[in-house]
């Protein structure tokens, strides 16, 4: 009987992903705890460590590459989704994340960002959402309320914000979550269920900067609070929150409205319910409105999880096919054929 080597992969643990450079955030950040759960759910993702790269722009986010041990580069401000997507194409078989920040991914990295989640490239976008810059000392980002003071913004932003999973989805990302620095057994979650969706996988950390934002999600987060403010995401679930699951959403045509479950008028079979994988986008979007809807919970979880072509796919498709009708390319040929001259 013919037996053939199979290669095992090592089974890692955390350990295995951490790196021996020390760890340089503020006391208290929420991106320790993002860079603990990323290291315990990494044995899961399903690769080898050399086939795991992680790519940064700049901020306080940006130096998680070098606490990874894995593959990594740090790159310029706002241009890690376009070094990884350069990373992705030109190697295919490797499992591409990023780190980022609100400001370096929606401000000067906002094209990058969209074009990305365009083309459906199959790397997984990481967004430490702390509302504020931290490594530049405060200043006001894409993603702070109206009215803000910040040391950019003494009197007060009049800026709208970003809001990042709209943004997403309304740019074509095909798996697209949200989740809280203090959830980290659903941050775990989350991120296992990036690391296995082929295109473009968008997780939006909500990330408290202790130093510059202290308390951005203290709603979310305090224990006395976010039963009535948190809204976990369950596919094919209605619809329920608050601290004794007594409230929920139902649709109005394609208006949201919060319901009391227990005042006789309505029940849970009101609710709406829960389907991430609506290839229409309306509820996704709805839901991604429930941030900017006074009164409405915060929704964490998956919004929406869709399947089509990469563009690795097609690109690499596209590049066989023109080979198989006209042969391998010649650099030279192709350079000297035709609008070149000499000066």
């Amino acid at each position: 009987m013919e037996t053939k080597n199979l290669e095992l992969k090592p089974k890692y643990t955390a350990k295995d992903f951490a790196s021996d450079v020390d760890v340089k955030w503020c006391p208290g950040c929420g991106d320790y705890s993002i860079l603990a759960q990323v290291q315990r759910t990494a044995p899961d993702f399903g690769e080898l460590k050399e086939n795991i790269v992680w790519v940064s722009g700049i901020g306080c986010s940006s130096r998680f590459p070098y606490y990874m041990n894995t593959y990594g580069f740090h790159g310029i401000h706002g241009r890690a989704a376009a070094i990884a997507t350069g990373v992705k194409l030109v190697n295919p078989k490797l499992q591409v994340w990023v780190a980022t920040g609100d400001g370096d991914s929606l401000s000067i990295g906002g094209n990058h960002f969209i074009h990305a989640c365009r083309k459906n490239m199959d790397i997984k976008i990481v967004l430490f959402n702390n509302k504020i810059y931290g490594l530049t000392k405060g200043q006001y980002s894409p993603t702070s309320e109206k009215g803000k003071i910040t040391k950019s913004s003494p009197y007060g932003t009049v800026d709208f914000p970003f809001n990042a999973i709209k943004l997403a989805d309304a740019a074509g990302a095909t798996f697209i979550a949200r989740t809280i620095d203090r959830e980290p057994k659903h941050m775990q979650d989350m991120l296992k269920r990036a690391s296995s969706h082929k295109g473009l996988a968008f997780i939006e950390v909500y990330q408290n900067c202790t130093i510059f934002n202290d308390g951005a999600y203290a709603p979310l987060t305090d224990k006395n609070t976010k039963e009535d403010n948190v809204l976990y995401l369950e596919h094919g679930k209605p619809l329920v929150f608050g601290k004794n699951k007594d409230k929920g959403i139902k649709l109005d045509g394609l208006k949201p409205v919060v319901i009391d479950l227990n005042d006789g008028k309505h029940s849970v079979n009101d609710c709406w319910v829960h389907d991430e994988f609506d290839n229409d986008s309306t509820r996704g979007f709805i839901l991604s409105r429930f941030i900017d809807i006074e009164n409405m919970p915060t929704p964490i979880g998956v919004f929406r999880q869709i399947n089509k072509p990469t563009y690795g796919e097609e690109y690499w498709k596209q590049v066989q096919d023109v080979k198989s009708k006209k042969g391998a390319g010649d650099y030279n040929k192709l350079m000297f054929s035709m609008n070149t001259w000499e000066v």
